[in-house]
């Protein structure tokens, strides 16, 4: 009786498994776990070749059922859990147990079900039907002809190809992981670890100045001067050696997963892809000077993304929960910290999950989906752009920056007319800009030899900024100049006491004053 009953246990494995499309999970030499999802619910079919003396028995391998579900749930894919329990025995429990047979429910953030059925040589039959019920799946019973001999043949059968289904299902995920090795991921490291090195000989990384100069997005050069490589040189800068270090853990991590899922050209693609993407969104959003990885690196979290739904299933199983968790914290984190450049973050996140597409995964092609997906890119990318410039070019702190530019550029006649343009435009314009485009072009004015316009500005840009230390030093060399002795004391004396360990203030105010500082 045993063997049958081990056999009937295969047989009824074997039969969920072909037509019926479950999966196995797991099973041993008495226990056989399968699933398989059917809409919101994920159905898992447990059998078991054994039998028990007392409900009490029984009661508590349903209780461990229950906690056996709970561990395994990662790799069920449904909100809901229908567990169908299934005893296969020749007696049942000599008390009644009958009232197992309600449905049973576990309390817990996925709500699990357990439906029990008991397949003893007296209810089999009426048992084997209420599975099929519940199921909704044809079920044949063991025929009653066959012999012990057919039976251990079968058993061994069954076995292998349960082994083969499980073995199969293992081989195409590990398979998934393996279409490239991360090679590329360690030339970004080394390549991003040179270009800061450089920059920290040439000036130091955190220097504004030397930032623009080895190609920081900076949006007055990119519009003015055309300089739109800039948006990829970016992607290889990083303000600070924590700036750094955050965004190289990042790509260790990212770039071997999804170099690994996608192959090297792919991943190559995808990163620059969506570094361009999250670059241009930086442009398009922010106006301040900006550079690192992160627009690529939230690229990589929308390749996984893309991932996952191609494969939600495994998705789900391996990184699924901790990635969106992930994804979670740093938009929020981006949301609190103003100086995160949430316009990358989030460029770079789309433009990631969009480029994959492009590029698809390995063996995954369908021309119709690239081909769009493609066209999706080019319009995203063109969007960001005309909106950038557009936005850009009515920002007063976009005029601000280029009144720099235009300065550093020796174009002073441009400044002032920039800075004017922007000064008599904007009725409600931020009291610090205004006194910073009153400096831009009192500058101008003095490089143009113009030094009344320059003081009337710069009394204005003091007037509006009180701690605004270079426009006080710049009126008190002006007044100077002009034989204004009182002013220029007054102003230099300012200039000092707002930056006392400033050497240039601190040899102007004994030039002006004649007093000696300690």
């Amino acid at each position: 009786m045993e063997l049958e009953e081990k056999y009937r246990m295969y047989d009824l494995a074997y039969q969920l498994t072909g037509a019926a499309d479950f999966e196995v999970l797991d099973f041993s030499d008495n226990e056989i776990w399968l699933t398989r999802k059917s809409g919101k619910v994920s159905k898992v079919v447990r059998l078991y070749h054994g039998g028990f003396d007392w409900k009490n028995h029984m009661k508590n391998d349903i209780a461990q059922v229950f906690q056996k579900t709970k561990s395994i749930k990662r790799l069920l894919r449904g909100k809901q859990i229908d567990i169908h329990n299934v005893y296969i025995a020749t007696y049942a429990p000599v008390d009644d147990w009958e009232i197992l047979k309600k449905p049973m429910q576990l309390q817990d953030k996925h709500q699990i079900k357990m439906y029990v059925y008991y397949l003893s040589d007296q209810e089999r039959n009426d048992e084997l039907q209420r599975l099929q019920s519940a199921i909704e799946i044809k079920l044949q019973d063991i025929p009653a002809s066959i012999s012990e001999e057919e039976m251990s043949e079968g058993i061994d059968y069954y076995l292998k190809r349960l082994a083969e289904d499980k073995n199969r299902k293992q081989q195409e995920m590990e398979n998934l992981f393996t279409n490239g090795r991360p090679m590329f991921t360690y030339i970004l490291l080394a390549v991003n670890l040179l270009v800061f090195a450089l920059l920290s000989i040439s000036g130091g990384s955190t220097s504004t100045e030397t930032l623009i100069r080895f190609g920081a997005k900076y949006n007055p050069a990119i519009i003015e001067n055309g300089q739109w490589w800039r948006i990829v040189s970016s992607m290889f800068l990083h303000i600070g050696v924590l700036h750094l270090a955050m965004n190289m853990l990042a790509v260790y991590y990212l770039g071997a997963i999804v170099e690994r899922l996608f192959g090297t050209a792919r991943f190559i693609l995808i990163y620059f892809l969506a570094g361009i993407g999250g670059g241009l969104a930086s442009f398009a959003f922010t106006e301040n000077i900006s550079a690192g990885a992160s627009g690529a690196l939230f690229g990589l979290f929308g390749s996984l993304l893309f991932f996952g739904v191609i494969h939600k299933k495994i998705f789900f199983q391996t990184i699924g929960m901790n990635l969106l968790v992930i994804i979670g914290i740093n938009i929020l984190f981006g949301l609190m910290a103003p100086q995160i450049d949430n316009g990358a973050h989030m460029g770079g996140l789309l433009a990631g999950f969009i480029a994959s597409a492009v590029v698809h995964l390995p063996g995954k092609r369908t021309a119709l989906m690239q081909i769009l997906a493609l066209i999706l890119y080019v319009l995203f990318t063109a969007g960001l752009v005309s909106y950038g410039v557009n936005h850009n070019i009515t920002s007063p702190a976009y005029q601000l920056m280029n009144a720099q530019l235009l300065n550093d550029d020796g174009k002073y006649e441009a400044v002032i007319d920039a800075a004017t343009t922007e000064l008599t435009k904007d009725d409600d314009l931020d009291s610090d800009l205004e006194s910073q485009l009153l400096f831009q072009r009192s500058y101008a004015y003095i490089q143009l030899g113009k030094i009344n316009p320059a003081i009337d500005d710069l009394e204005l840009s003091a007037e509006l900024n009180k701690q605004f230390t270079e426009a006080h030093y710049n009126l008190a060399i002006l007044y100077a100049e002009k034989g204004n002795e009182k002013e220029a004391a007054r102003h230099i004396r300012t200039a000092y006491q707002l930056t006392p360990d400033e050497q240039e203030i601190r040899r102007m105010y004994e030039q002006i004053t004649g007093e000696t500082v300690e």
